[in-house]
């Protein structure tokens, strides 16, 4: 038996037999699912890969060999075999061990991804600065199905497959989904080549040729592929295609790992996995609720922590209102990028499944097509993470917002998010729509202003509307019918009277900070912004006359958030003062931590705020 927490690096795998693997890749699917279930974490996606992982370190060298894994949720066992199980006590934990790749952790970890479809485009980096060197090692993309719907994926296979003089390797982990299951043709596709075929065997069946004859033998397996329709995707691009193969079974793996690894061509190899393996409660589960998950009790499957009577997430808050809407509305469609769980929306795809369009990991295609319905007068919606919106930076900006076309965004996950880390924190959302003309960004304190909001974005804006919200939850009771008074018009609203300092903030921070003045008893007159964008000019401004300290809180990035709107409000009109304060996160990527710890290390926690603001109280 081997002491995980003893291993140092892969090279003990080299010596390891068939057996002493099978009971390797037990000892780790039990060391992952233990711990996980004490620290939370991804483990549907790492239980799939155990064996893989095993095998590609077995057959390749890291580091020499560059092992590239695409988000990188998937790599835990990656992390035992490069000498990280020791610290996975701390597993997304501050100062801990981060959920993902990390460079800084380990020589092994030569990128870094927390959203997919990025390793296909870094493998063709990586082999093309190889290929300028004159370097011999090789390079591996390990990759899900569900990623290469992604365009990237697609523009980095056309790049790969005719760019003479590269031989990467890319491993297809195919366990027919990708955080829940995967749709749209190129799914089809995988599921019509997972029945082997005898052809296969007789093209591929490492039978020696001579080198003149091997580019003549590519050609007639391709033509009999071709005669069996069972040319792929891959082999059009022009990479050659192995698989498909069991991703459980070490000795097909070690063969065609060696296989690919002895080509000169680019390749593919085909690997079917079981998402979840090991771990019953994960392997039946087909909607993607243990892909993330919180710390849970190993027996029954159950939560640690039990969550209070009718406490629920944003997300789950926003998808009722969706429902409701998605009742009434025939024409209203939503427009989601692989993440219906995630967003709370199972119920809506349940109860009005044509009505809920999900795209897959692509949230360009997502974006633009949203833009070309609502050009078509027709209603959308489309949430969206905040840190995976960034990357349809483009549609948003150039197809959607330059047409003011009326489409409306709900940026799930925004502020800090904590233990998902740098990739995940949904702090740049305002920097990167704040500056679009066009965009309207709004984000409530409470459910029933969300309504509020929900219904003006709908109703009311003619213009692109962002709706933030955050990941944490509040206690809320659902109800049939609700009752709440029109927001006609961006304003925004004062809380607290009387004080001697201005603060001005939205979102999760406006009832902790209202709390925070009436236990306290603190002098501070408290204004909700929930419109960042287009701010309540005629309350800004008397905010900005009457000589107060003003602190804008904020749990974004400092950089161009509603304080930098205040300040650059504030130049234009001739009110700029020197009593203006933005407390926010520091210009850096924010690593992962409990939301508390993450509070506490950049000032914004309670008692740090209790003592600034009794410090700047006006007698």
């Amino acid at each position: 038996m081997i002491d995980l927490l003893k291993i140092e690096g892969p090279e003990f795998l080299k010596d390891l037999k068939i057996d002493e693997l099978n009971e390797l890749s037990q000892e780790v699917r039990s060391f992952i699912i233990d711990k996980v279930s004490k620290t939370g974490g991804h483990l549907s996606s790492n239980l799939g890969v155990v064996e893989l992982t095993i095998a590609v370190h077995k057959v390749f060298s890291s580091p020499k060999d560059k092992i590239i894994f695409d988000v990188g949720h998937q790599a835990y066992t990656h992390k035992i075999l490069t000498g990280r199980a020791k610290d996975f006590d701390k597993l997304r934990k501050l100062d801990g061990l981060s959920g993902y790749l990390k460079r800084e952790e380990s020589i092994h970890d030569v990128w870094e991804a927390g959203h997919s479809s990025t390793a296909i485009a870094a493998l063709a980096g990586f082999e093309y600065a190889k290929s300028m060197d004159h370097l011999s090692h090789k390079v591996v993309a390990v990759v899900g199905d569900g990623s290469l719907n992604s365009g990237l994926s697609f523009e980095a296979l056309n790049f790969l497959g005719h760019k003479p003089g590269l031989s990467p390797i890319i491993i297809l982990n195919d366990n027919e989904m990708s955080i829940s299951k995967n749709v749209g043709t190129l799914a089809k596709l995988l599921n019509s080549m997972r029945s082997s075929k005898p052809y296969v065997k007789a093209t591929k069946s490492g039978r020696k040729f001579p080198k003149i004859f091997h580019e003549l033998k590519v050609r007639i397996g391709n033509m009999l592929r071709g005669f069996a329709k069972n040319m792929t995707i891959f082999d059009e691009f022009g990479l050659q295609y192995y698989g498909p193969i069991d991703g459980h079974d070490f000795k097909t793996l070690l063969k065609y790992l060696t296989l690919v690894k002895n080509s000169k061509q680019p390749c593919v190899l085909h690997v079917i996995t079981k998402k979840g393996k090991g771990y019953s409660p994960a392997e039946n589960d087909v909607e993607g609720s243990w892909h993330g998950v919180s710390s849970f009790d190993i027996q029954t499957g159950l939560p640690l922590v039990k969550n209070k009577e009718n406490l629920h997430s944003w997300s789950n808050i926003i998808s009722d209102y969706i429902l409701k809407y998605t009742k009434t509305h025939k024409d209203f469609r939503i427009i989601i990028p692989a993440m219906i769980n995630g967003s709370g929306l199972r119920e809506v795809q349940h109860q009005f499944p044509n009505q809920i369009i999900d795209v897959g990991i692509c949230e360009s295609f997502a974006v633009c097509f949203s833009g070309a319905l609502a050009i078509n007068n027709k209603q959308v919606f489309v949430p969206i993470y905040s840190s995976f919106l960034q990357r349809a930076y483009d549609q948003v900006s150039h197809d959607v917002a330059r047409q003011d076309l009326h489409v409306v965004f709900g940026i799930d996950r925004s502020g800090l998010v904590g233990d998902d880390g740098e990739t995940h924190q949904g702090i740049y959302d305002i920097a990167y729509l704040r500056h679009i003309p066009n965009m309207e960004i709004i984000q409530p304190k409470d459910p029933i202003e969300a309504f509020q909001l929900l219904d003006y974005a709908f109703n009311v804006s003619s213009h692109p509307v962002a709706i933030r919200y955050s990941r944490s939850k509040l206690v809320f009771e659902f109800q049939d019918h609700y009752t709440y008074s029109e927001i006609k018009y961006p304003s925004w609203e004062q809380l607290t009277f009387d004080g001697t300092i201005n603060l001005i903030t939205y979102g999760d921070n406006v009832l902790r900070m209202k709390q925070l003045i009436e236990s306290e008893k603190l002098s501070i007159n408290l204004y909700n912004a929930r419109f960042i964008k287009p701010m309540d000019e005629k309350i800004l401004i008397s905010i900005l006359s009457n000589e107060l300290p003003i602190f804008v809180l904020e749990d974004v990035t400092v950089v161009s958030g509603l304080g930098s709107a205040i300040l650059e409000y504030a130049q234009s009109k001739n009110l700029l003062c020197n009593q203006l304060s933005i407390l926010g996160l520091p210009d850096q990527f924010i690593e992962q931590g409990s939301l508390e710890e993450l509070y506490l290390k950049y000032e914004l926690d309670n008692i740090t705020l209790i003592k600034l603001f009794k410090k700047n109280s006006q007698k």
